[in-house]
């Protein structure tokens, strides 16, 4: 028997996994010069000094040993904080669990509540990331295209819920959402809070971009309207408030008598994060909060000029953001955004990632990461602005 017969045993979960329609454009133009790179969820500021001495002194303290599983104390203690100051009330340390990013969070919440035969449902344009990791692990993820018009982008309450089926065992929530920037009302939380508890339902709650939210110092969550052993897994990471993207560290949250279950699992998967990078990690959490309203205050400079230039070439369709740092925005007369990505690159100069990437809701649409320095995005504004109008 031929070695290479063993490629026909691979699990269909695996080899069907979808490429990255954002990585195939950025594999495409990464290597431009001068091109101004706008395609990923990150902004262009280096982690901030005071974290990375953290860090450092970690490192040179000789913490390069296996660590808790759960997170050391310290930082698990610093999240419950950063929690009571951002939510004004008490968090116990043992709600929170370390993961080696918000990637594994997610994987692990879905190994906790979804397996093979089981459905979770996920409102799309969504990243697209947690629809590949549900399928990856053998269970469905049921899509429900939002939609888009004079009010932006919505989800029909009745539509998400008359997804839900026999087989179903999780709603995923993502808000502020990326790619749309649309985020959920108390009301709305409150709906799917209510349905999820009559059904019996575990909620899968994505609340990265809560404090990229533009009528408030955050945007409304979960926690405004959970009672404390609430089945809501929260996923959450360093990544975007901090400048830690490349740190891989992040954080579940979870009704505590779920902590050794997520032990396991953490230990079945990473065995642990670096006590190091943890260490970072409480710095960020500790003395970061200004770091947070500096990336704010440039997000939101840098959403102004975007979406004043975009509209005024009256060629686009688009809502202002209301949450996130992305511009999600359709082109007249280019319905094919892979191929438009492709044309930008080597056009403009501009990196942008495709909206089909973000599932089928998302098609004919372009998302613009606009969490940069605002001159660059200026510059950006006028790349784009004059490619759409010499391109009529």
């Amino acid at each position: 028997m031929s070695v290479y017969s063993a490629l026909h045993r691979l699990r269909h979960e695996a080899s069907a996994a979808p490429e990255s329609g954002i990585v195939q454009v950025f594999n495409y133009g990464r290597d431009r010069k001068g091109l101004i790179p706008l395609w990923v969820g990150e902004g262009d500021l280096p982690t901030p000094a005071f974290i990375s001495e953290a860090a450092g002194s970690g490192l040179e303290a000789g913490e390069t040993f296996y660590t808790h599983q759960r997170g050391i104390p310290e930082l698990r203690l610093a999240i419950a904080l950063y929690h009571e100051r951002l939510y004004g009330r008490p968090f116990d340390s043992e709600r929170f669990f370390v993961t080696s990013g918000g990637m594994p969070a997610i994987q692990i919440a879905l190994r906790m509540v979804a397996g093979k035969g089981d459905e979770v449902v996920v409102p799309t344009p969504a990243w697209p990331n947690f629809a590949a990791a549900t399928e990856i692990g053998g269970a469905r993820a049921v899509e429900v295209p939002m939609r888009f018009g004079n009010a932006g982008w919505t989800l029909d309450l009745d539509r998400y819920f008359d997804a839900v089926t026999a087989r179903t065992t999780a709603l995923f929530l993502n808000s502020p959402c990326n790619p749309t920037g649309w985020t959920a009302t108390r009301e709305e939380l409150v709906a799917i809070r209510d349905f999820a508890r009559e059904r019996g339902l575990w909620i899968i709650a994505d609340e990265v971009y809560t404090r990229f939210f533009y009528q408030d110092d955050r945007a409304p969550s979960f926690y405004d309207v959970m009672e404390p052993d609430e089945p809501i897994l929260y996923v959450n990471t360093m990544s975007k408030n901090w400048a830690m993207t490349g740190w891989r560290v992040g954080w579940m949250a979870a009704p505590s008598r779920y902590g050794q279950i997520i032990e396991n699992l953490i230990q079945y998967s990473s065995s642990g994060t670096p006590k190091f990078l943890q260490r970072g990690a409480v710095a960020a959490l500790d003395q970061g909060d200004h770091f947070i309203e500096f990336q704010r205050d440039r997000a939101t400079a840098a959403r102004e000029i975007i979406c004043q230039a975009m509209e005024a070439t009256g060629r686009v369709r688009f809502t202002w953001p209301k949450g996130a740092f992305y511009l999600f925005f359709s082109v007249d007369g280019e319905p094919d955004t892979r191929q438009l990505g492709l044309r930008l690159v080597d056009e403009a100069n501009v990196g942008l990632a495709p909206g089909d990437a973000f599932g089928t809701a998302g098609s004919g649409f372009m998302r613009l990461c606009f969490l940069r320095n605002p001159d660059h995005i200026a510059e950006a504004a006028d790349r784009l602005t004059d490619w759409l109008m010499t391109r009529k």
